[in-house]
């Protein structure tokens, strides 16, 4: 008896999770129905939940129809874990593995309004190298780490001429180079900000779904062939992937 009343409480746990990561981004609200079409539970037990949930302060309702939103005591989870995770001690596995693969400076950015910035970096141990450093911050526009950034923003091209402000980025070509980089999934850049210098880079996202940063190798380019580069950008599209289940974005 008292197991089965264990389980049933399991049970009920899971049932209530699959609720609120029913939730997706975008969602000003869900409807019972809504939520039915998304959570495999009867109309009895999905609604004996939604109470428990809101009791709780997990969710809120209001309107008619009556429409739940998620509640503070998700805020207050997400803080606790944002403050307690340090996104470049996340993401050091992936930084140490692309660093040991290739040899080449390896570095996380995140985005900063209309720059990104460096929080973590290793650099190359070999004699002709290039790094920036830890806090380098340059704007999203110029370079490979910040493009493949700008290129899944779903930008137009008046949202792009606020971020090529003061630069002589022609924005109807970016454009065009935002396509094709969002094909092949990174960005590169060859002698663009150092002369020499050669850098491949991947975007990250968080949990709403939204990009966050990027992940980028740097490198000479009398290293960085062609067929180097799409070496570096397979295993930095991957250590991506890696890195947004981490920060915990929806999986499809």
């Amino acid at each position: 008896m008292d197991n089965d009343k264990r389980q049933e409480g399991v049970r009920a746990v899971d049932r209530a999770l699959d609720i609120l990561l029913a939730f997706r981004p975008g969602d000003d609200g869900l409807t019972a129905a809504e939520l039915l079409k998304r959570v495999d539970l009867s109309r009895p037990t999905l609604y004996r939940l939604l109470a428990t949930l809101e009791h709780n302060g997990f969710l809120v309702s209001s309107g008619d129809p009556q429409q739940f939103r998620l509640g503070s005591a998700v805020a207050r989870l997400a803080h606790v874990w944002t403050s307690s995770h340090n996104i470049a001690d996340i993401a050091y596995p992936s930084l140490q593995r692309l660093w040991e693969a290739t040899g080449e400076t390896v570095a996380l950015f995140v985005r900063e309004g209309i720059y990104r910035v460096c929080v973590s970096e290793l650099a190359s141990a070999q004699p002709l190298s290039f790094r920036r450093g830890v806090g380098y911050r340059e704007k999203l526009v110029l370079g490979a780490s910040g493009r493949t950034i700008l290129a899944r923003m779903n930008l137009t091209e008046k949202d792009l001429r606020t971020y090529a402000t003061d630069t002589k980025v022609d924005t109807h070509a970016y454009m065009a180079e935002l396509e094709r980089v969002r094909k092949h999934g990174y960005a590169t850049s060859r002698h663009e900000l150092i002369e020499g210098a050669v850098a491949v880079a991947a975007p990250y996202f968080n949990g709403a779904d939204e990009v966050a940063g990027s992940l980028c190798i740097f490198g000479p380019s009398v290293r960085m062939t062609a067929d180097r580069v799409k070496t570096c950008g397979a295993m930095l599209l991957e250590e991506a992937a890696v890195l947004s289940r981490a920060l915990g974005q929806p999986q499809p």
